[in-house]
């Protein structure tokens, strides 16, 4: 075998094809491992942008063997390891490429041609050698459709929905960075990533290679690894140093919290671009000059030790002496993440050194948690608020008291910090309930909630508050025939519904969730006026609960979160500024898969809008990715919908039929092809919960020793909503349980109780759990989660995914798009009763397959 390190240009040039072999699974990686590659692709393409030269990024290694040599001289490599690498990098230049396409630039089509001829295929073959990588057979189509810009590029499956996650984080980046952003790109992507191609001798066993390269052990730790290089430079104090120093530190914090505080020590120190993978090597470099000198690495570790104590105080405020200081620190722990430890850090630092009081560090906290906030109630995106905070303490202005430093700092304009007015507009109309965290929108409620002065505070540990709507997620007639007295002209109840359900003049927090359910409001205002929340009592003493009560009560909350978290530094905004909901529009049109279309009103309720505005700004506002997949919610194309040139042509249903949206004889779109306003906002990255849930999550709950209460109120409703059916369903039910071992059913907390069908009854972890089938006995549904399948195996394969959706398609009443492979599915839950043993025969398949891809014994995963 031969090894050597290169950069992704070298290793693709010349008249070559990399093809992945039939024994490697198909590609898997999905948004969390797209995203830590393109986190560190920005980092060089800002050093490259602000004239620095960056160092190579280590990327990992592609392990090839030779194969056969082809027609037309080109050089066939079987890749034994690497390829969702590799098909990851050649799926970006696919995405780059097409976005200097779709660009006004001059020159961008003869520089799209380039990166088509130099990256992605042997310019003069055809057939499958024209393709310079050559994916698994299942993989090939989802490629191929990509790489020759086909109207199918872009589906639901993992290599589509990574070519979409580059389409979207590019153009986002373009309107960020602007002129430079694409050739910056490109240089990260051809030069910058560093790539170990091992290749492997004719006559080698490639498959005895692969399965020793994935067999892999627990390594060291970055920790382990800096403590063993340490102590090895300390022969003479090694073990004093350690036994008062290293030891606590270690036992205090612990393995994870320890690695965290050595990578904090270089964040503070100025080294904001070092990677927690990295630690040990940039550690390495900075103690080297050390080495020898025993008592300045001392120093050094008693320095690290005191940050571990300051460190303590962040992840557990009660060690914190000062009140004021003690506060904030438990105002960001609540609100959750990491993102804040850097400033925090450096905050404390500053007090225990003696150059900043405790007051003075409070009131900067106070700042970092009104950035947070405002953004999440504004729905700006987090993409770069890591990479934000981490440059904190190295740039912000030293010659400036802390609190004036930070409030300066994060004013800026670029870090969009919300205004007074856009956070009063955001409340009014943005969906809350979909953005942040579950325990962010919690802890929202519950600091307006604190900020009425209650005489007696409600210990929110023991209450178990969750979060309520108002008006019900799915209203009974009654809430919509309130409603119609407040419609627009045109605008249907369920429409309005829809704009002000999610949003937080809607929401509160209620212990009583199973209670309030989907009832007429003067049952509600029966339970919440007994409440001991003050927001519960206001909505309790309202007359009715429309859009105007709605409003007001946005109106109100805002006025008491500007209050409460602290805006930035002159409350200005250029008036040339574009809203910012029109991002989310693009980055939504971005999101779509291939094959799907959605309405005006969705897009209208997922930016916070109104589906009038929205078409206004589709009709005149040229460029807009996907902007002909928005249609009217008849599903119908727009009378007022022009392409903003003439490269397609009329009417746009051609362009819609060849990317496979199905339309009837009257020209409607089909609706199981079209994406709600939920499926977007799942497509985006948002937490969508489950419907009504009470633990703000879409998975099951662990079950306790309430399962058989719950399952009992699952039976319950059941028979109340679907009398007919009930009887069959249950049978159905029972029939799972017993079709193999690990088969049990859970059941969630929300107030309508939803049961799971589970597998894997003895997981250690949740997240190691697998479900296919979630049901709803009172909207009367069965949900497949392809969502949460894609990111479990083995349906991580979506070939996999795609064979359950095509079995599941072939019992009557069925009807799952293809093109949603992704999101949540449904059908009614009667066909369970209708065609129990057609549904039966679907899911014996899946658990095979789950059994199939357990691992052994005495094997590693």
């Amino acid at each position: 075998m031969r090894a050597q390190e290169i950069t992704f240009l070298k290793l693709v040039q010349g008249e070559k094809q990399f093809q992945v072999p039939l024994y490697q699974r198909t590609y898997s990686w999905t948004r969390p491992q797209l995203q830590r590659l393109w986190d560190d692709l920005v980092d060089l393409v800002e050093q490259q942008l602000e004239g620095g030269s960056p160092a190579s990024h280590f990327l990992g290694s592609v392990v090839l063997a030779p194969g056969q040599l082809q027609a037309g001289g080109v050089q066939r490599w079987l890749v034994v390891d690497g390829q969702q690498r590799l098909t990851t990098i050649m799926l970006a230049f696919t995405a780059l490429r097409d976005h200097i396409r779709d660009s006004a630039v001059e020159g961008s089509a003869r520089t799209a041609d380039r990166i088509h001829r130099q990256y992605l295929v042997n310019e003069f073959l055809e057939g499958d050698e024209h393709f310079r990588l050559l994916p698994t057979q299942a993989d090939r189509p989802s490629y191929g459709a990509c790489v020759s810009h086909s109207p199918r590029s872009g589906g639901a499956d993992n290599v589509g929905a990574a070519y979409r996650f580059f389409r979207g984080v590019l153009a986002s980046g373009q309107e960020q960075y602007g002129e430079g952003w694409t050739t910056a790109v490109e240089i990260a992507l051809r030069d910058l990533l560093s790539i170990v191609e091992i290749t492997a001798e004719r006559g080698d066993n490639v498959y005895r290679i692969f399965e020793s390269i994935n067999n892999t052990g627990v390594g060291l730790s970055q920790s382990d690894l800096l403590r063993n290089y340490v102590f090895m430079l300390l022969p003479g104090r090694g073990e004093r140093v350690y036994e008062q120093l290293w030891l606590p530190m270690q036992q205090q914090l612990g393995p994870k919290n320890l690695e965290l505080l050595v990578w904090l020590d270089l964040v503070v120190r100025g080294e904001s671009k070092a990677k927690q993978t990295d630690i040990y090597r940039v550690q390495q470099q900075r103690l080297e000059p050390l080495a020898g000198n025993e008592e300045a690495l001392e120093k050094e570790i008693c320095e690290l030790a005191r940050r571990a104590e300051l460190l303590r105080r962040i992840l557990d405020p009660s060690l914190e002496p000062d009140a004021a200081l003690r506060r904030r620190l438990r105002h960001l722990a609540s609100w959750g993440g990491r993102i804040h430890y850097p400033i925090a850090l450096h905050l404390l630092d500053l007090v225990d050194a003696g150059n900043a009081g405790a007051d003075e560090a409070a009131e900067a906290l106070g700042y970092v948690e009104g950035f947070l906030v405002r953004r999440m109630l504004c729905q700006a995106s987090t993409q770069s608020l890591n990479r934000l905070f981490m440059s904190m303490p190295g740039d912000m202005e030293r010659d400036r008291p802390p609190a004036e430093a930070v409030q300066r700092y994060l004013s800026s304009r670029r870090r969009g910090w919300p205004t007074d007015a856009e956070v009063a507009e955001a409340v009014r109309s943005k969906p809350f309930y979909w953005n942040g965290q579950a325990q962010q929108r919690a802890y929202v409620l519950q600091r307006l909630e604190e900020s009425y002065g209650s005489a007696e505070p409600v210990d929110y540990g023991r209450a178990k508050l969750t979060v309520e709507h108002v008006l019900p997620q799915r209203p009974a007639q009654a809430w919509l025939d309130m409603l119609a007295e407040d419609s627009d002209d045109g605008q249907t109840p369920q429409e309005l519904h829809d704009l002000l359900v999610h949003t937080l003049g809607n929401l509160t927090l209620s212990a009583e969730n199973s209670k309030l359910s989907n009832h007429p409001f003067q049952r509600k205002q029966q339970i919440l006026e007994s409440s001991s929340l003050r927001m519960n009592q206001e909505i309790a003493a309202t007359p009715r609960w429309g859009r105007k009560e709605i409003l007001e009560r946005a109106d109100n909350l805002a006025a008491r979160a500007v209050a409460l978290w602290p805006g930035p530094e002159g409350e200005q905004r250029a008036d040339s500024a574009e809203w910012s909901g029109w991002a989310d529009l693009r980055a939504a049109l971005i999101a779509m898969p291939t094959g799907t279309w959605t309405t005006y009103g969705d897009i209208a309720e997922l930016i916070g809008s109104h589906p009038v505005p929205v078409g206004n700004f589709l009709a005149t506002k040229a460029g807009v990715h996907g902007a002909y997949r928005v249609l009217t919610a008849a599903g119908r194309v727009s009378a007022s919908f022009r392409w903003p040139s003439d490269e397609h042509g009329g009417n746009p249903l051609a362009l819609l039929h060849a990317e496979g949206v199905p339309f009837d004889a009257s020209g409607r779109a089909r609706g199981s092809h079209r994406l709600t306003a939920e499926d977007l906002a799942s497509l985006l990255g948002k937490e969508v919960p489950e419907v009504g849930s009470a633990n703000g999550s879409s998975e099951p709950v662990a079950a306790g020793r309430s399962v058989q209460a719950r399952a009992a109120r699952f039976a319950e409703l059941l028979r109340e909503n679907r009398p007919d059916a009930a009887d069959a369903i249950l049978s159905f039910l029972r029939s799972w349980e017993e079709l193999a071992p690990g088969c049990h059913l859970d059941y969630g907390k929300a107030t309508e109780t939803s049961c799971f069908l589970m597998l894997r009854k003895d997981t250690a972890s949740r997240a190691g759990a697998i479900w296919p089938f979630t049901l709803y006995p009172v909207f009367g549904t069965v949900e497949v989660v392809f969502q949460y399948m894609r990111s479990r195996p083995p349906f991580d394969d979506s070939g996999l995914r795609r064979e359950f959706m095509s079995r599941l398609n072939a019992v009557p009443g069925v009807e799952l798009a293809e093109a949603k492979l992704e999101l949540r599915l449904s059908f009614p839950l009667e066909v369970l009763a209708g065609h129990p043993e057609d549904v039966h025969a679907a899911l014996s398949w899946f658990v095979r397959q789950v059994t199939l891809h357990e691992p052994q014994d005495g094997q590693g995963e």
